[in-house]
């Protein structure tokens, strides 16, 4: 099973997704198109997606395409931008966020059952 991924690109989606976390957690994965690292790290969430046992949505943010969101991401969830980062919302807050090479499923999966 290839990983899910919900196209995040526009600034209420991301007022929507802070609700739905009241139900079940939601991921959101910020990747720049042009920089390797993000590249490497979106191939490792492909690759460890389908054995992760994460059933919940995740939503992928192009950083250059739609920036403005970035920045709405980092202020409504009180996080820092980082690129690529992987951000678990749980209960309309970031329960978990890790960047570059430090992206893990495992430790998302974690933060879920946590």
């Amino acid at each position: 099973m290839s990983t899910p991924w919900l196209p995040l690109t526009q600034p209420d989606e991301i007022i929507q997704l802070a609700q739905a976390s009241h139900e079940q957690p939601v991921l959101i994965f910020k990747h720049s198109t042009t920089c390797s690292i993000s590249a490497a790290a979106k191939s490792k969430i492909e690759r460890q997606w389908a054995d992760s046992g994460l059933d919940l949505p995740i939503y992928y943010l192009d950083l250059l395409r739609f920036r403005p969101l970035s920045a709405q991401v980092a202020e409504q969830f009180g996080i820092r931008h980082e690129s690529p980062q992987l951000l678990l919302i749980k209960d309309g807050e970031c329960a978990y966020d890790a960047s570059h090479m430090g992206i893990r499923l495992a430790d998302v999966k974690q933060a879920v059952n946590g």
